[in-house]
């Protein structure tokens, strides 16, 4: 398996239509994700009308979500291209299990990672994994190492492929367009280990 996704939280907001795919309608929610540092990260979930009518979901329910991270670029944003980062559910569930976000995945670096220092002196390190679907698409995923392991993934080069384990976290920023500045929200998968591996 090259793309897993398992978490556990809190229905941000009630399932709104996405898009039609096929047979098949999609509706999109955010889900709210307690880190042990109390922070939130808000992601966003895509599933089929099914899943969805099956369980009939309402805001401040705690759900666990199983499927895999994809990446959609968005051609028709008001800012041109962008690159959208959700979780497509292929199961749904109600539990009371602690929240939770584990992303595992196998693939190859797309781009020369980036390592680079934060203004507290911490080293960082960026980096694009392709990750293969079916039918011959990829997800392109930004990642994020910290420490240790950002420098251990500077060594990379473009082409290796590695298997990872972490987290899909939210970053807000600002951005500044034409003069007006907007908050903006990023997703990347914030890496807790990883290992060079063959595909």
């Amino acid at each position: 398996m090259n793309n897993a996704v398992e978490l556990c939280g809190y229905v941000a907001g009630r399932p709104v239509f996405s898009h039609k795919g096929g047979d098949d309608n999609y509706y999109a929610f955010p889900l709210g994700i307690e880190r042990l540092s109390g922070y939130v990260d808000t992601v966003n979930v895509l599933a089929r009308e099914d899943l969805i009518q099956g369980l009939e979901i309402e805001e401040k329910t705690h759900l666990a979500v199983v499927g895999e991270l994809r990446s959609f670029n968005n051609k028709h944003g008001e800012s041109g291209n962008r690159l959208v980062i959700s979780v497509f559910a292929r199961q749904m569930y109600f539990t009371d299990e602690e929240d939770k976000n584990i992303i595992r995945l196998k693939g190859a670096l797309c781009k020369k990672p980036n390592l680079r220092r934060t203004p507290m002196g911490r080293q960082i390190c960026d980096m694009m994994l392709a990750v293969s679907r079916r039918y011959g698409r990829s997800d392109y995923l930004p990642c994020i190492a910290w420490g240790r392991v950002a420098e251990k993934a500077a060594q990379l080069e473009v082409g290796d492929t590695i298997a990872l384990e972490g987290r899909l976290q939210s970053r807000k920023y600002i951005k500044t367009e034409n003069g007006v500045s907007k908050e903006k929200t990023a997703f990347e998968v914030s890496i807790t280990t990883f290992e060079p591996v063959d595909i």
